[in-house]
C-alpha cells in the first residue's frame, strides 16, 4: 500500500522556484530520511505532503486521499507532524500527558473535557515513546529530550498511518540521541506503527531501520532510494557543495566534510 505519492511537484513563491520537479513515493512500511542543506526545500515539501503548502504544479496523494478531492482536516488527522516550531509554542506548564491529550484537537493547550478511552489513548501514546515517566511533569522543567518524546506522543493520539518528524534530535546531546533513535527505531519496527520520514542534516542518525532516503538541492531531488545505494560521498559532495567523505559500520553513517 502507498502511504505517499508526489507527482510533478513545482512550487513557486513571490516569483521563486522552491521545489522542482520532486516526484515521490513512499510505500507503507518503508522509512524514509529526507536530507539537504538550509534552504533546500525540506520544510516545504513537508508542508506540501499535509496541504499546508499548495504546489504550483502537480499531484499529492496521501494515503490515498488526492488534495484537492479529499477533506485535509480529516486527512491530518492520519498525519504525524513533530517540529521545532511546535516545540516553541508549547506552554510551559502544561504537563505531558496534557500535551499529548491536546493532539486529539490540534491545540496547544485543552479546552474541553476528554472521555477515560481518550484519557487511556494518551497514556498510550506516551507509553510507545517511553515517555510515561513525565506524564505529571510541567513542559518547562523536562530536559529536551523528554520534551520531544512528549510532542511525539502528541502526534501518536491519533495513531497516524504517517510520522513526520523534522529534526527531532536537534540540540540533544550525544546520550539523549542515542536514546531517541532507538525508541524511534522501536516505534518504526512495530507491527502496524506507522510509516516514518525521518528529516535531519546527520547522517549518523540514520540507523538501520531507516529503509529509504532522499536528497534535496535547490529544491529539486538530487538522489533516492535504498539508503545504501543513496548515502555516498559523490553525492553528498554535490548536496553540499563541500568534499564529502562518508563511512558507514554497523548499518550507521558517519560524514566528513574535506
Amino acid at each position: 500500500m502507498t502511504a505517499l505519492e508526489l507527482e510533478g511537484i513545482h512550487l513557486v513563491r513571490g516569483g521563486k522556484t522552491i521545489l522542482r520537479g520532486i516526484d515521490w513515493t513512499v510505500q507503507r512500511g518503508d522509512h524514509w530520511a529526507l536530507l539537504g542543506a538550509n534552504g533546500s526545500g525540506k520544510t516545504t515539501l513537508l508542508k506540501v505532503i499535509t496541504g499546508d503548502e499548495w504546489p504550483t504544479r502537480g499531484e499529492v496523494r496521501v494515503l490515498g486521499e488526492r488534495h484537492g478531492d479529499c477533506d485535509l482536516r480529516e486527512l491530518r488527522r492520519r498525519i504525524g507532524w513533530v517540529s521545532a516550531a511546535l516545540e516553541r509554542r508549547v506552554h510551559g506548564g502544561d504537563t505531558g500527558w496534557e500535551i499529548a491529550l491536546s493532539g486529539f484537537e490540534a491545540s496547544l493547550g485543552l479546552y474541553r473535557e476528554f472521555s477515560e478511552a481518550e484519557c487511556r489513548q494518551a497514556e498510550r501514546a506516551l507509553r510507545d515513546i517511553n515517555a510515561s515517566q513525565v506524564a505529571d511533569q510541567p513542559f518547562e522543567t523536562m530536559s529536551q529530550g523528554e520534551q520531544q518524546r512528549v510532542l511525539i506522543a502528541r502526534a501518536l493520539i491519533h495513531r497516524p498511518t504517517l510520522l513526520i518528524l523534522d529534526e527531532p534530535c536537534a540540540g540533544l546531546d550525544p546520550a539523549a540521541r542515542e536514546d531517541l533513535l532507538v525508541d524511534l527505531q522501536t516505534l518504526g519496527k512495530r507491527r502496524g506503527g506507522p510509516t516514518l520520514i525521518l528529516v535531519t542534516h546527520h547522517l549518523e542518525e540514520i540507523g538501520p531501520w531507516v529503509s529509504h532516503a532522499m536528497i534535496l538541492r535547490g529544491g529539486e531531488c538530487l538522489a533516492q532510494g535504498r539508503v545504501g545505494e543513496v548515502i555516498s560521498a559523490a553525492t553528498l559532495t554535490r548536496a553540499l557543495g563541500r568534499p564529502c567523505r562518508v563511512t558507514a559500520r554497523g548499518g550507521r553513517y558517519r560524514l566528513s566534510l574535506g
